[in-house]
């Protein structure tokens, strides 16, 4: 009974998923015929999303492998395609001279917005546009550009130090550098942002649980892009999606007992307090300066 039971679940199960496997193969290859007969100058096809999947775990290095060989070139899905680009005139054209014409649209924000919310990275249009003159006007005055030349340049100096310290010590196989560049570049955008030292690079407790939030809810994001079922995960709250959820509150707690912390430091301190100059005292000024 137990063996009947199982193969009648296991033979529908089979066939759903037959049918779908053929349901994307011929997507792909109506996409193909539809292209081959329009005869206009598209990149060249360097592989489907299933390559992408088969080399999931080692995305970057394969991605980097596809550019040397094409400098723009096109990964087929069974609903649109993805353009990537390593050309510099092509990059250029997109982030500088048409750059309004490539959005990041409502797909990607989709996507992303748990994580980055609306943020400069992750919107279009309007928000975009008031996000990026707050910036421009922030970066602009020589005080936080010279607090944040500081600041990166104590996070490269500890850096050159824990390398130093590791090479003295015939320890140069155990340096994950992207590891060590990612960390410092956590440091000094929290230094020049929020004025904080999370120390990631120190090894410091919450820092490393900051640091570890962060990499893991940005390596979900891009699962994402993979995965169809991943807003039934989101809704139930299950599987990577439960973590992705975690790893944002987290996160979401750190930022505003952050910002909750200066705001009171602000409010006690005065002026003596805006002299720190990172860029949420900045901001903070401003909002004074136009009350």
């Amino acid at each position: 009974m137990n063996s009947f039971a199982t193969t009648s679940f296991l033979v529908p199960t089979t066939l759903l998923a037959t049918a779908v496997a053929a349901l994307i193969l011929l997507l792909i290859k109506r996409r193909l015929l539809f292209h081959s007969t329009k005869k206009l100058n598209y990149p060249p096809i360097a592989g489907t999303i299933f390559h992408l999947l088969f080399n999931l775990h080692r995305l970057v290095e394969y991605q980097t492998a596809l550019s040397r060989k094409y400098k723009t070139f096109r990964i087929l899905t069974p609903f649109g395609n993805y353009v990537y680009t390593a050309d510099p005139a092509n990059v250029e054209y997109i982030l500088k001279l048409n750059f309004l014409n490539y959005g990041k649209g409502d797909f990607n924000y989709d996507m992303v917005r748990d994580f980055l919310g609306d943020g400069i990275f992750a919107v279009d249009g309007d928000k975009w546009r008031q996000q990026r003159k707050i910036a421009i006007f922030e970066f602009s005055t020589k005080v936080l550009r010279d607090y944040s030349s500081r600041a990166f340049k104590n996070s490269a100096s500890e850096l050159t130090g824990i390398v130093s310290k590791l090479a003295s010590c015939n320890q140069m196989m155990n340096i994950h550098i992207q590891d060590l560049f990612m960390k410092s570049t956590l440091d000094s955008i929290f230094k020049v942002g929020f004025g904080v030292n999370l120390g990631v690079l120190s090894r410091l407790e919450e820092g490393e649980a900051i640091s570890n939030a962060f990499d893991e809810a940005s390596c979900q994001i891009v699962y994402r892009y993979f995965d169809i079922f991943w807003k039934v995960k989101r809704f139930l709250n299950i599987g990577s999606e439960s973590k992705m959820k975690k790893n944002i509150q987290l996160l979401d707690d750190f930022v505003y007992a952050v910002i909750s912390r200066k705001t009171k430091q602000l409010a006690e301190q005065g002026q003596d307090f805006l002299e720190k100059e990172d860029i949420f005292v900045q901001i903070s000024r401003r909002k004074r300066e136009t009350i």
